[in-house]
């Protein structure tokens, strides 16, 4: 098999996925830490926006991108889709919403389906890195204002004219130095 069949095999995701997982601690160990995991896709998909510690949500992260991927590229009659879509959603009434509302929403979408936020740092105390995980297109207000033109604010159009300005000046001053002096002889 040559590597062009390999992309229709597996789906790329549009984040960066780390090739090693993160090391949150588990007491229940590797079983715990995927329980972990698949509440918290679980959580994403019921809530389209949560609140948890960067780590977590970073993996998760990765974990909701590849069910949502393969959920839009293969539908819901593929047995593969459905048993993912089964193992990650603990909730059950939770797949239809997979296959009836996001898929839909995502099918057109050429950038990622999530979004995560760093979230506000607590001062004074420990700073334990917490984040928001969310679903792009949820019915939420926006974590972050819309940035806005400033470029045509009174100040910054004359710092641009006087930027201008040197330059053309300076640009002059370059041209008189570099031509040749005639000698006289």
């Amino acid at each position: 098999m040559n590597q062009a069949d390999l992309s229709k095999l597996v789906s790329a995701l549009r984040i960066a996925v780390k090739p090693k997982p993160r090391l949150f601690a588990s007491p229940e160990g590797p079983a715990g830490r995927l329980r972990k995991l698949k509440a918290t896709v679980t959580a994403l998909v019921k809530y389209e926006r949560i609140e948890l510690n960067y780590p977590r949500a970073e993996e998760a992260q990765g974990y909701a991108e590849r069910l949502i991927s393969d959920a839009i590229r293969n539908g819901d009659c593929h047995k593969h889709t459905m048993e993912m879509a089964d193992y990650w959603l603990d909730e059950k009434q939770l797949i239809h919403k997979l296959f009836k509302v996001l898929v839909p929403r995502y099918k057109e979408y050429n950038s990622s389906y999530t979004k995560l936020v760093l979230g506000p740092k607590t001062y004074p105390g420990y700073y334990a890195g917490t984040a928001i995980l969310e679903l792009k297109g949820n019915p939420f207000p926006a974590l972050q204002p819309a940035t806005q033109n400033y470029h045509y604010w009174l100040h910054n159009v004359l710092l641009d004219e006087a930027k201008r300005e040197f330059r053309v000046a300076k640009a002059e001053s370059n041209t008189n130095l570099s031509e040749p002096v005639a000698s006289k002889n």
